[in-house]
């Protein structure tokens, strides 16, 4: 709360959010209640930082004139002000806005300019002992009251506290977004007869984490074990349950077991879980030396594979219920792979556009032609590029693989 030092004559009052002038008339107590909840409610509308800022200098002049900034003071004293509204030429010298946002600070009350040619006010944005900086707002003749003081405290400690949110908002995002990052971008290595490359989208800025993940598991005799899933939500929930089906699947995939049979035990095992988040699946055994691929699918949209000439077309594969459901009713389906064909399994955020039939939009995906030579990478770079993946309405997880000429002892038994 902004205590104001200096005597004055006359009650408190809030001006009218419309004048940023001083009524002829006191309001009364429910009006200003009720005028204050309506300035607060302006302030910290998103977890934005630079947004807030300007929401609190435009409502600042909004109920007192003039012009208002945001001091923002950063390593090693440097300070300037940011969010500026109004003329920034009535603003004061940064130097004593932030000699008077550190005397605010400790004497947890605003600092105004005495002797300077234009009013000048600074009030700490602070909250629970947290500061970032000052509001510093200037008007051209009419000092600050204590009123206008006290009302422009209210409104910094209200952004303050959305700062804060934004902030700690901020910090676990990049926490949170670097260990997904980290989990997707190690995923197990694929035979050397095998080059593969993956891709991850997150929805947009305000999505911490998704349920979307790949994943290859190296089998015995050269075979390699390709795998997109999709757990069902966003955010860290979704991200945990994601890193279970992971660990979940690579163990069960040691045994060496058919695409179909993998899937059957994930799904015992997420609904032997009740907490566990249901999950969409697709498993590729790729096997080079027979030229051919087992596919077997719980709920999960199926692959495409581009041919010789850079057409792409979808590989049908039995759909069975999605994991975690206990349901199980899962069947293979196999096709033969040669080095001139690339395999596609991608999350069906890549694809799917609300209120759009899904079967237009895996047509629109078998549409996007390639280059008769194009690499994995070259690949997924078409498909992202095509459909536009970065504006995609929900997480995007992309995986292509190509054979190629085996290396000779590099897959055997053992390997």
């Amino acid at each position: 709360m902004v205590r104001w030092f200096q005597s004055f004559h006359g009650p408190p009052r809030l001006w009218p959010a419309s004048s940023g002038r001083v009524p002829e008339r006191d309001l009364t107590v429910p009006t200003r209640v009720a005028a204050l909840r309506t300035a607060l409610a302006r302030i910290g509308t998103t977890l934005d930082e630079g947004r807030t800022c300007a929401e609190l200098t435009r409502e600042a002049v909004r109920q007192v004139g003039g012009t208002a900034a945001v001091l923002w003071v950063g390593g090693e004293a440097v300070a300037r002000y940011e969010a500026v509204k109004g003329d920034p030429a009535l603003l004061p010298g940064v130097p004593w806005a932030l000699a008077a946002a550190r005397e605010a600070s400790a004497l947890e009350e605003a600092a105004s300019s005495i002797g300077r040619a234009r009013p000048a006010l600074c009030v700490p944005l602070a909250t629970d002992g947290h500061p970032y900086g000052g509001l510093v707002c200037a008007r051209e003749r009419a000092p600050f009251t204590p009123a206008e003081a006290e009302l422009l405290g209210l409104l910094a400690e209200r952004a303050a506290s959305h700062i804060r949110h934004a902030r700690e908002h901020e910090r676990v995002s990049g926490i949170v977004g670097n260990l997904q990052r980290a989990l997707l971008a190690e995923p197990g290595r694929p035979h050397p007869n095998l080059d593969v490359a993956i891709r991850y989208l997150p929805i947009g800025q305000s999505t911490l984490v998704g349920g979307d993940w790949c994943e290859t598991v190296r089998l015995h005799f050269g075979r390699t074990l390709l795998v997109v899933g999709d757990v069902m939500g966003h955010g860290l929930e979704a991200a945990v349950d994601m890193t279970a089906y992971r660990s979940s699947l690579r163990y069960i995939a040691s045994a060496d077991l058919p695409p179909h049979r993998v899937l059957r035990q994930l799904d015992d095992t997420a609904s032997a879980e009740a907490d566990r988040r249901p999950a969409t699946c697709l498993i590729a055994r790729v096997d080079p030396n027979r030229g051919q691929v087992t596919l077997a699918s719980a709920g999960h949209l199926p692959p495409a594979v581009i041919d010789a000439q850079g057409r792409m077309s979808l590989l049908p594969v039995p759909v069975g219920p999605p994991l975690g459901t206990g349901l199980g009713g899962y069947e293979p389906a196999t096709y033969r792979l040669d080095p001139s064909q690339t395999l596609v399994l991608f999350t069906d955020g890549l694809v799917e556009h609300r209120g759009e039939d899904i079967d237009y939009s895996l047509d629109r995906l078998a549409g996007v032609a390639f280059a008769a030579t194009a690499g994995v990478e070259d690949v997924i770079d078409t498909v992202l590029a095509r459909l536009d993946a970065r504006h995609a309405e929900d997480d995007v997880a992309v995986l292509a693989a190509q054979l190629h000429d085996r290396v000779p002892g590099a897959d055997g038994p053992g390997t």
